[in-house]
């Protein structure tokens, strides 16, 4: 499994870098997108075709989700048409938020069916998405919102946390992973933070302690936050290798 951060920024995009967006590959399958945020439709194609991705959304906050509006452009009217529809698969709402997103005024709901075949996430139903196989997990974040919990052929796991506050599954998701990608919104002084939504650079990392993953990637640090605290934080509570996140970094799992 290869991973590539597309974008890693927080709630809003950062100089330079675009918000959340990680394109996943296994040699012999299309590749599948994990959140599709501001800017990741252009560091998409730096890299693959966008017309052959599939998309998987964790949610759908305008930081994850809102350059699938220009991925509808790109397929629609690409000199070379795309060949079919591509696969999406996020909250039972997607349709009709990037519907809204797309359309013409307020008032209208771009029908989305003609470019995307979409599938709603089911707690716990594991499905088989570019070669991996993902089980989803309700997470504590405002809308519908799902850790994702990647395997691949090889037997390797990716979890991804997507936005949350420290919940139940934040440890489940992640259980044993050779690589958790968590979010780190925060540092852990509550003045400087609402309590749960996201998680500090501490919860983060305990939450790989708890369930024994093999190494740490921190993201979703938004411009605000101090990359160098929450990975200071993160170091205290969890002894494994820790990481924050820039866009273009590639991982091999």
């Amino acid at each position: 499994m290869r991973l590539t951060i597309l974008g890693c920024s927080g709630s809003v995009g950062g100089p330079r870098a675009a918000c959340s967006g990680y394109l996943l590959e296994v040699d012999g399958h299309e590749p599948v997108v994990m959140d599709f945020g501001p800017g990741v439709l252009g560091e998409l194609q730096q890299r693959v075709d966008p017309n052959t991705a599939t998309v998987m959304l964790s949610h759908l906050h305008a930081d994850h989700c809102l350059d699938l509006p220009s991925l509808l452009v790109w397929r629609r009217y690409h000199p070379t048409p795309a060949a079919g529809r591509a696969r999406l698969i996020g909250p039972a709402d997607t349709p009709e938020r990037i519907g809204r997103a797309s359309a013409e005024s307020a008032a209208m709901l771009d029908d989305i069916s003609d470019t995307f075949d979409f599938s709603a996430w089911t707690e716990g139903e594991d499905l088989a998405i570019g070669g991996f196989t993902v089980r989803p997990f309700r997470m504590f974040h405002p809308p519908e919102s799902h850790g994702l919990r990647i395997t691949a052929p090889s037997g390797k796991v990716l979890a991804y946390t997507g936005d949350t506050g420290v919940c139940e599954n934040l440890v489940e998701v992640a259980r044993g992973a050779d690589v958790l990608l968590a979010e780190a919104s925060w540092t852990h002084d509550p003045a400087n933070r609402p309590l749960g939504v996201h998680l500090s650079g501490v919860e983060a990392g305990q939450a790989a302690a708890d369930a024994g993953v093999g190494r740490l990637l921190l993201t979703h640090i938004p411009p605000w936050t101090s990359r160098e605290a929450v990975l200071a934080e993160a170091r205290s509570v969890y002894d494994g290798p820790v990481d924050a996140v820039t866009g273009g970094d590639v991982f091999e799992l």
